[in-house]
């Protein structure tokens, strides 16, 4: 399933291969995903929408490289991650995904400029070219004038974007957003789902979870799920 079947097979940045997850409690196996497949190109925007226990928090840990399936395959561009050992997943997803949760998952006792930097400092480059590049996407979210300050000295709105300057730092594959609005009211949600729109327009791939209509609407696709599986596919027309 995918949002655009005219382009090429050279802009297909996600494909999943019948994935299932199947997680064992006690006596019991629990299909949190029970065979999905799907391919995501290269500038889509996708919601991905169901009630609690559909699955859509599993397939976004499957998708950020959190988890890997108990079956079936993943590949993000031409790497298939399903079955990369620790380290590897680890490297590959500081690399090629970037992340903006809910909770913003900030580093309290960093600044701004330290916590966007934060994923270069992990990959190894030199202290004054991790600060320049964290310089320049703070300024491209309107935080040039924050960069010394603390995460309990910005709004709600101020941290998301810095969690969104921190996942577009190593110029990612995807970028996963988990209920990104979720703390947030409702003119500020609409600032961040403004940006986000305007990255997408940009050429970047998003992948977000919401149970927000409104919200999923800022989105070309809405995946519907339902026990472990698609229900749905639907386009939106903007």
């Amino acid at each position: 399933m995918t949002a655009n079947s005219t382009s090429s097979n050279n802009d297909i940045v996600v494909q999943l291969d019948d994935v299932r997850k199947i997680y064992v409690m006690g006596t019991e196996e629990v299909h949190a995903l029970a065979g999905v497949s799907m391919e995501v190109r290269k500038g889509d925007f996708w919601a991905i929408m169901g009630p609690s226990g559909s699955g859509k928090s599993t397939m976004l840990n499957i998708l950020g490289c959190l988890d890997q399936p108990t079956d079936g395959s993943y590949l993000i561009g031409s790497h298939n991650v399903s079955n990369l050992c620790d380290d590897d997943l680890s490297e590959f997803r500081l690399r090629n995904v970037g992340f903006i949760f809910q909770s913003f998952n900030l580093i309290p006792q960093l600044t701004v400029q330290e916590n966007i930097e934060l994923p270069l400092t992990y990959l190894g480059w030199d202290t004054s070219r991790a600060n320049s590049r964290a310089r320049e996407l703070a300024h491209m979210v309107s935080l040039g004038d924050r960069l010394g300050h603390r995460p309990s000295e910005l709004s709600g709105g101020q941290q998301q974007r810095v969690a969104m300057a921190r996942a577009l730092v190593c110029d990612p594959a995807i970028i996963l957003a988990d209920e990104p609005t979720g703390n947030l009211d409702t003119a500020t949600s609409k600032q961040i789902m403004t940006m986000l729109s305007e990255l997408n327009a940009a050429g970047k791939t998003i992948l977000m979870v919401t149970h927000e209509a409104n919200i999923a609407n800022y989105a070309s696709s809405h995946m519907h799920m339902l026990d472990g599986r698609i229900d749905r596919i639907e386009q939106v027309n903007k």
